[in-house]
């Protein structure tokens, strides 16, 4: 029995050895075990379930194919990809997960998020991450012609990248008392979430007990993973690239 937890792929085309290095892990790793969670940034930008990219498609059958086996497959909205809907999940054989959400792993309530709505001190992202996740600010988004779509995802690419050049590393990170207030929210005593791209195991306190914050890593030049298995401690492994 093994459940695994990946997250910050940034699957796109120009990075194929991202794409080559995920397909290798599903069948090396996720084929056959018990749960798959991917815990958002899966795709570097998604402007809606109606594109249908070559890379898009080949991922949703291999994705299928793992579910087919008898892998159950979770799926979490990111920053970058927040626009996936249900027509992907459905081709992907995979199941839509709200951010956030707890589980029971293996006997442990466990809180899974994206990690991004803890970054607090990044008051403008919130502000903005706030606007384009207002329902009616999806549908009038999926409401517009694909190529509109495509060009504004190229535009709010631009803009991200030149705001965080010039924002301290702090405040790109989670807020601790952000990490403990959600926690405690969940009366949980383990968090696992990515979006930082620090990945790393802190130990804390939170509802005046001993707690784990779990940070998943992106996949830029590692695979990292999270490996979970009942009786013991959650292992997160990494293994190069190529």
């Amino acid at each position: 029995m093994t459940t695994l937890f990946i997250s910050d792929l940034h699957l796109e085309e120009s990075r194929p050895d991202i794409t080559e290095a995920f397909l290798s892990f599903l069948k090396q790793k996720a084929s056959g075990v018990e749960q798959l969670y991917i815990l958002g940034d899966f795709f570097e930008a998604w402007i809606g379930d109606d594109e249908k990219t070559p890379l898009q498609e080949r991922i949703a059958e291999a994705l299928q194919e793992v579910s087919a086996g008898g892998t159950e497959i979770f799926l979490m909205h990111g920053n970058r990809d927040f626009l996936i809907g249900e027509a992907f999940c459905n081709r992907a054989g995979a199941t839509l997960l709200a951010d956030p959400t707890v589980i029971d792993l293996y006997g442990t309530p466990t809180l899974l998020m994206h990690g991004d709505s803890l970054c607090t001190a990044d008051v403008e992202y919130q502000k903005f991450r706030a606007s384009m996740r207002n329902p009616q600010m999806i549908q009038m988004m999926l409401a517009r012609p694909l190529e509109d779509r495509q060009q504004m995802a190229r535009q709010l690419r631009e803009i991200s990248m030149a705001k965080n050049q010039g924002k301290a590393e702090t405040i790109m990170d989670v807020t601790p008392e952000e990490v403990v207030k959600e926690m405690e929210k969940h009366s949980v005593q383990r968090l696992i979430h990515g979006h930082t791209h620090r990945p790393a195991i802190h130990e804390l306190n939170a509802n005046g007990q001993q707690a784990w914050r779990i940070v998943l890593g992106d996949w830029d030049r590692n695979v990292w993973w999270l490996e979970a298995r009942p009786g013991q401690e959650p292992e997160l492994k990494k293994a190069p690239l190529s």
